[in-house]
């Protein structure tokens, strides 16, 4: 199978905002388009908890990337116009130095010795990764969900390092409904007696656990008016039914049970509850200029972008159409020219990934201004 990716090596040691450090750490990059002489036409996308770097298919690797439709040559962001450049987040699995990956002081697997991870160091590791690629300013920072996030840490704590910013479906700081349910995913993956402390193995594998923190999540990325349109209250057929006599009975489970199916053993549980932990310990306040408790838009007003486009989804339960606004309002009292579009998309968090002729429009229009 063909492979896109690009490696940058980190600093090393690459320090930790909670202490701690790595070494001989890199993150995993793909890039589209070409850079400009001037180098002022660089995009770099943040991504959900757990995307890859591929988003878009490209020569090195013609497989459909997660934002197949929304990026390439003619398209919403359009390659032929804009250098655009994803990351691997810090911490994950699909190519940067995470929990599954070798620790050069013990020659074994970290697994819980990783450092703790916050999204800020997973900010800071793509900050050096756009230097070392020679840009001193991105023209636009775009991040998606937890990427969201480390995009608003981004701009925090390099205030003026991109020219304009997309914030889509994300949060200034994590809310107790989306702790609640990171905290029921992380639960059931540390209850699997596979889990073992973090030391499972391809024989040992918390399957189980991983299924369920998977289930959680996409009943929350998606609405409940989608689940009423998609399934309602369709029953499965008797031979579709096993002889478990709370087994699965209606299509909504089995849809599920699909879906975890091919999440499990592709992403690291380890990894996964890093990355969850790291979701819940973002607050932007932490960033106010001010010793003492600061507020989460005293900090949005000093990111220092030009202009921004903030989009939100009215069917999100995960990161409400509530926290799009506060992020749009605290840019806008620092002087950003900032676009609010609140979609009414029935897909609830996910409509970035799956409603893209809105969110395509809205990108585009952004951009070509």
């Amino acid at each position: 199978m063909s492979d896109a990716r690009q490696w940058f090596a980190l600093p090393s040691p690459f320090r930790m905002k909670r202490g701690g450090e790595i070494a001989g750490a890199r993150l995993a990059y793909e890039t589209w388009g070409t850079l400009s002489p001037a180098r002022d036409n660089a995009l770099l996308i943040l991504t959900g908890l757990s995307p890859s770097a591929h988003a878009a298919s490209n020569a090195q690797d013609p497989s459909p990337g997660w934002w197949e439709d929304m990026i390439g040559p003619g398209k919403h962001i359009d390659t032929d116009r804009w250098f655009v450049i994803c990351v691997n987040t810090l911490g994950s699995c699909k190519g940067s130095t995470g929990p599954a990956d070798l620790n050069p002081a013990t020659g074994e697997l970290y697994r819980l010795d990783f450092p703790e991870l916050t999204l800020e160091d997973a900010a800071n590791a793509a900050y050096e990764l756009v230097r070392g690629l020679g840009i001193e300013r991105l023209d636009c920072l775009i991040g998606n969900s937890m990427g969201g996030m480390t995009a608003l840490a981004y701009l925090a704590q390099h205030p003026g390092s991109a020219r304009r910013h997309i914030s889509i479906s994300t949060a200034p700081q994590a809310q107790p409904f989306a702790i609640a349910i990171r905290s029921l995913q992380r639960e059931a993956i540390r209850l699997d007696p596979n889990w073992n402390q973090g030391r499972y193995d391809d024989d040992h594998y918390p399957e189980a656990g991983m299924s369920i923190a998977r289930k959680l999540g996409v009943i929350t990325y998606r609405s409940a008016m989608e689940w009423v349109g998609r399934f309602a209250r369709i029953r499965l057929d008797a031979d579709q039914r096993d002889d478990d006599p709370f087994g699965f009975e209606f299509q909504v489970e089995s849809y599920l049970a699909g879906h975890a199916r091919r999440f499990v053993r592709g992403f690291d549980p380890n990894s996964y509850l890093y990355l969850s932990r790291a979701s819940d310990w973002f607050d932007l306040a932490e960033h106010a200029a001010a010793p003492g408790p600061g507020s989460v838009e005293s900090v949005l007003k000093r990111l220092n972008v030009e202009r921004a486009l903030v989009i939100g989804v009215e069917t999100d339960i995960l990161f409400p159409l509530s926290q799009q606004e506060q992020i749009a309002d605290g840019l806008r009292a620092g002087g950003t020219d900032v676009e609010f579009v609140a979609l009414d998309s029935p897909q609830g968090h996910d409509a970035f990934l799956v409603d893209i002729a809105r969110f395509g429009a809205a990108i585009a229009g952004f951009l070509d201004r």
